[in-house]
């Protein structure tokens, strides 16, 4: 059974599993899964690769659902099979600090305050050290903090991501700590990745959806902001995301700036919008040149047209998946920092269906060889960065 933690079915057979009294087994072939609605319970049959379930999604829909993902889970928690398919299995540092060579091998642990850190010598050299680059004065492990990260942007919630971290990994940590991670390590990956330059398409697309913000200035007596992602079609990296109390040109062209400040110079041959009025002039205002062709502004009237803007409308539904499981946000500024997060993880982390498998970021001639733990290098990477800025 492939998990990739990806489908909304699966992180809510994690969301069983972590409960811990939701699953009884009867036989080793045969278990009872508790309804989530308090009604009752399903049960659930299999031999360790196919299984059944009472549940009418399965019935009807012919797919495992989060009862079978939750059975499974349980059968393979001793041999942790949900982190090995998260991709984040240890793996040997990159090149040795003096030489650069690749011919490096473990040799043992150092001890030191907070946890054990991995010992490596280099057989080129024979040089000695200790790579802790990037996780320095943290008590968790990487593995752990890469975990957490990981969960956090898949959608499951801080509270959530403690208890699998205590089940899993056998790690006690609150969810506060959790919190300053996301925080700590978003702005530290985002300082890097920002240097790079993605090589883009012709067509952009542009959308607004609304999101609730708590503590935010009301409008109409009700707590929301507007959030705005542009996106290239051809490699669906996210040029810009950017969180804004109002629709009004200004706010359309800060967006529009960022994309630009990305794209460094790349200009679009079309942007698609909706028939929001600010686009009009905010386009204009930004893209404005005396040379032929000029970029041409696409909006949408009706759905019989056939340009749409389902790309960046499926980009707004995985947001809102997202912000459903943390109940809205706090204010305009962490919200913002959340959003940051997102946008990196979908461009350089998340591997794209329609991209075969290919983040955006390789779709658009960023290839970092980020390797199986793509958060640890990437995390190390960052911290050797700034290091030498």
């Amino acid at each position: 059974m492939a998990v990739t933690l990806e489908n909304p079915r699966e992180l809510r057979g994690l969301e069983i599993l972590g409960k811990g009294n939701e699953i009884r087994r009867i036989n080793p072939y045969t278990y009872r899964v508790s309804s989530q609605s308090g009604n009752g319970s399903y049960l659930v049959v299999g031999n360790g690769k196919e299984f059944s379930c009472e549940c009418a999604d399965y019935k009807f829909r012919g797919v495992a659902c989060k009862h079978i993902f939750g059975v499974f889970f349980s059968l393979n928690l001793r041999q942790k099979v949900t982190v090995q398919n998260l991709g984040l299995q240890d793996v040997v540092r990159e090149g040795c600090k003096v030489c650069g060579s690749s011919n490096v091998i473990k040799l043992g642990l150092r001890h030191n305050e907070h946890r054990d850190v991995q010992k490596f010598k280099c057989k080129e050299c024979g040089h000695y050290y200790s790579d802790n680059r990037g996780f320095e004065g943290v008590k968790a492990t990487p593995k752990a903090i890469t975990v957490a990260l990981d969960l956090f942007f898949k959608g499951v919630s801080h509270r959530k991501i403690v208890d699998h971290l205590k089940q899993f990994e056998g790690i006690k940590v609150s969810h506060v700590a959790v919190i300053k991670w996301i925080r700590k390590y978003t702005k530290l990956m985002a300082s890097y990745v920002d240097q790079f330059t993605p090589q883009l398409g012709g067509m952009w697309h542009s959308d607004e959806m609304m999101i609730n913000v708590r503590r935010t200035e009301k409008i109409d007596g009700e707590n929301y902001s507007w959030l705005w992602n542009l996106m290239d079609h051809e490699t669906r990296f996210l040029l810009a995301s950017q969180i804004s109390k109002h629709r009004e040109i200004r706010d359309a062209r800060n967006v529009l700036r960022q994309a630009k400040s990305v794209a460094n110079s790349q200009t679009p041959d079309f942007i698609v919008t909706d028939k929001l009025p600010a686009y009009k002039q905010a386009i204009t205002k930004e893209f404005y040149t005396m040379r032929k062709p000029r970029t041409e502004h696409v909006k949408l009237k009706n759905i019989r047209e056939g340009t749409n803007n389902n790309i960046v409308e499926r980009l707004n539904g995985t947001v809102r998946e997202r912000l459903k499981v943390m109940r809205g946000l706090d204010h305009d500024e962490s919200a913002q920092k959340i959003i940051d997060g997102k946008k990196l993880y979908y461009n350089y982390l998340r591997p794209h269906q329609a991209l075969n498998g290919l983040t955006p970021a390789e779709k658009a001639g960023i290839d970092l060889k980020l390797g199986e733990n793509r958060w640890d290098t990437l995390i190390r990477r960052s911290a050797q960065s700034n290091r030498c800025n």
